[in-house]
């Protein structure tokens, strides 16, 4: 398939899917006349990236996990071992701390808005002197 529908098909723009190519993420052959030609796995593989990138792995993570994962349902594939393993782990301890930061952010978030919410019974100044 064409890169074109190769982006209609998985919602991701061209220009990403040249980005995955360029960093080894996605592979295509060419035609006679220069273009790319996606097989029909290239679906499962870009929504597989796309997963990956949206758990806060970047490309050079993602282009070693990769070979290790199955693209049709990210199951683990023949060549996945303890390395693999350690280095997810690793991964998601590093998702749990930012998770964890997000929530203290939020948290901060809500005392002000109750704090900015609370009926102040103090005479508003508008700059006058009192």
């Amino acid at each position: 398939m064409r890169i074109g529908e190769l982006a209609r098909r998985t919602g991701v723009s061209e220009r990403s899917l040249r980005y995955y190519e360029q960093q080894g993420l996605l592979a295509a052959d060419r035609t006679p006349g220069g273009q790319r030609d996606y097989p029909d796995a290239a679906v499962d593989r870009v929504i597989r990236i796309q997963e990956l990138f949206a758990a806060g792995l970047h490309s050079r993570k993602i282009a070693e996990l990769l070979p290790c994962m199955r693209d049709a349902d990210g199951g683990p594939s023949e060549i996945a071992d303890a390395k693999l393993v350690a280095e997810l782990t690793a991964e998601r301890d590093r998702i749990d701390r930012m998770i964890g930061d997000l929530i203290s952010s939020r948290e901060v978030l809500d005392d002000v808005i109750t704090a900015a919410s609370q009926p102040d019974d103090r005479p508003v100044n508008l700059g006058r002197p009192g």
